[in-house]
């Protein structure tokens, strides 16, 4: 993360310098992205990175890490440590994005954990209201579902837990014939969700798209030398930026 920080307009090619020279158009957008023990590193650290990158280029994005139970030292999956500070407030988000995490073990840190103990359901499930959007790395949906926020909406998550999630009511898009892969992100409003893993860094260049234009997520896509992979499936079509 310290590499982007070197990283000025100057230093990038004339069609990306001019667009970052200019003010970012569009409200401003305080992200929470919700850690929890077990949580998978990538899940949270790919979509941290791109926004903190497209807030270098001026968009008016702000990233908070949070937990439900307020500041706490968190253990993700691969065993890093991290502190978290700050309370749970959702009223001052406007993206809740929730990671993914182990789904199978409900006996070690993870999602399946968090699904039984309950304590994040129950507090995505309060936190909801007009103009907050919920959104979802890989297993995280199914977070999202247990809170009942997937229920009759489009919605994807891993391939792995596609099943899952439609067990929790969600209308789960597949690919073309029923494949099991389908779009990368699929954008329901208030409830934007994204497949597995490496969807992370997709679902966040799409909310930089959405909310401050196509140039500012080619900005965020060339310091992060990332070409997207497959589609955004819109369900509310908004118009082009």
């Amino acid at each position: 993360m310290g590499m982007t920080a070197a990283i000025t307009a100057a230093a990038l090619p004339d069609t990306v310098a001019a667009a970052a020279a200019e003010p970012a158009v569009g409200a401003r957008q305080r992200v929470h992205i919700v850690l929890f023990d077990g949580v998978e590193e990538l899940d949270f650290a790919a979509p941290l990175e791109t926004l903190d990158i497209a807030g270098k280029f001026g968009a008016p994005v702000e990233t908070r890490l949070v937990t439900v139970e307020g500041t706490r030292r968190v253990t993700a999956a691969c065993g890093t440590r991290i502190d978290v500070g700050g309370d749970w407030a959702p009223g001052e988000a406007d993206v809740i994005l929730v990671p993914g995490g182990d789904v199978r073990d409900a006996g070690k840190p993870g999602v399946a954990a968090e699904i039984r103990r309950g304590v994040i359901p129950a507090a995505l499930r309060a936190a909801r209201r007009r103009g907050l959007t919920m959104a979802s790395v890989c297993a995280g949906a199914l977070l999202l579902g247990a809170a009942g926020l997937v229920r009759g909406r489009p919605c994807t998550t891993h391939h792995g837990c596609k099943k899952q999630l439609a067990e929790q009511g969600g209308k789960v898009v597949n690919g073309p014939g029923g494949g099991m892969l389908g779009p990368r992100v699929v954008d329901d409003g208030d409830l934007v969700t994204s497949a597995g893993v490496t969807s992370g860094l997709e679902l966040a260049l799409w909310l930089i798209q959405r909310a401050y234009g196509t140039q500012m997520s080619m900005n965020a896509e060339m310091v992060l030398e990332y070409e997207r992979r497959g589609v955004v499936h819109e369900s509310r079509r908004r118009p082009a930026r």
